[in-house]
């Protein structure tokens, strides 16, 4: 099984990923910082078996070629706070 992170963001946002994943013991075989580019087509070449997001936009798109759920987290949620910081 391989593991990728495939996001819109880049820069800085990348760091608190892969520091994050690192902490969590989480391997991760390729990563793509898009930087607002469409996920779609990675998703497709990498031959994805499923794909996880925060945005109905985004699984909606991406679940015409795989499966796709959304991720929900409150809108209070530190998350949230540590985009706006960033």
């Amino acid at each position: 099984m391989k593991i990728a992170i495939v996001t819109a963001r880049n820069s800085p946002a990348h760091k608190r990923v892969i520091l994050t994943l690192r902490e969590w013991g989480v391997k991760v075989d390729e990563a793509f910082f898009l930087g607002g580019v469409s996920k779609e087509k990675i998703l497709q070449s990498f031959n994805a078996h499923i794909f996880f997001d925060d945005q109905e936009i985004n699984i909606e798109k991406s679940s015409l070629h795989i499966p796709a759920g959304r991720v929900p987290y409150k809108s209070d949620s530190p998350l949230t706070k540590r985009e706006k910081d960033v």
